[in-house]
């Protein structure tokens, strides 16, 4: 998808792109060049409606202290900001803003059985009393239909799209609340999680993506930082009336989505990339004969 001539192929004769590139696999620097860039093809190509998947811009919104830069959220965010001072006419255009996922937490988000206790779970992170807001997958989907069916009010709209702000002590009071099972919040610092085995991303000096050696990638450590202090600090402000207004039906709370998806804190995959990983990893250790 990163090639000009794939792209004007894949939107010629198209009225309608969801737009969602992958950070991670390419860099900040080439997801804020092939963002614009898909955007300037798409309207060559006289699509009708644009839609980018964004993220918050977390060093804007942290008035550029460097503790909240976040290269995977940064380069969708300033995407979206190129997208937003673009006219609205004859290519409709519309951001849908996103946060972490509610599905995360049967994966990089799931508890852990206490040491002490094992009848116990643990919801550990470096957030403090933040509230980050998390958004229902299934729901964030219907936002991005309903940005298609409803041109005249989403054209020109960046819609920061979650379900409700959570925070951890919210979080581990919600779960024993709907399941019955003891937990507890851990506030940890980043070095422990970057230690933990909950974090499955290799750091150092090398930056992730399929360029390790640009200079301007952050290393993991770095991104999830920026990533995790942004969530802290509550920078993302959600207009709650209006997603009510927009699809009255959308899950409103944590405790209605673990009642709805039957949440027991059990780890579950959700990302394709980790378990393609896991998969690879798997097969490297079969190779060498090695049992895991």
């Amino acid at each position: 998808m990163y090639d000009d001539d794939t792209l004007y192929k894949a939107f010629t004769g198209v009225d309608y792109a969801f737009v969602n590139t992958n950070g991670f696999a390419i860099g900040e620097k080439n997801e804020i060049y092939w963002g614009i860039r898909m955007f300037e093809i798409a309207r060559s190509c006289n699509l009708s409606h644009f839609q980018y998947a964004s993220l918050a811009y977390s060093s804007k919104l942290g008035g550029f202290d460097p503790k909240f830069r976040s290269g995977h959220l940064d380069g969708k965010g300033k995407v979206a900001d190129f997208i937003s001072a673009q006219s609205t006419t004859p290519m409709k255009w519309s951001v849908l803003t996103s946060c972490m996922y509610l599905e995360t937490l049967t994966e990089l988000l799931a508890p852990n059985p206490s040491p002490e206790d094992p009848d116990v779970m643990v919801f550990s992170a470096p957030v403090g009393k933040g509230q980050p807001p998390l958004i229902h997958l299934p729901d964030l989907g219907r936002y991005a239909r309903w940005i298609f069916d409803h041109p005249e009010r989403s054209n020109g709209l960046n819609l920061t799209i979650a379900t409700e702000n959570v925070g951890w002590e919210y979080l581990a009071k919600t779960f024993q609340e709907v399941t019955g099972k003891k937990a507890v919040f851990k506030d940890i610092t980043l070095d422990e999680l970057f230690a933990s085995k909950a974090f499955p991303f290799p750091d150092g000096k090398v930056g992730h993506s399929v360029s390790p050696g640009d200079p301007t990638l952050q290393t993991y450590r770095q991104n999830f930082s920026g990533f995790w202090n942004t969530w802290k600090a509550d920078l993302l402000k959600v207009d709650y009336a209006l997603l009510d207004e927009i699809l009255p039906s959308r899950v409103k709370t944590l405790g209605e989505w673990m009642k709805l998806t039957g949440y027991t804190g059990e780890k579950i995959p959700v990302l394709k990339d980790y378990q393609d990983h896991a998969k690879k990893r798997a097969q490297g250790f079969k190779e060498r004969g090695i049992e895991k």
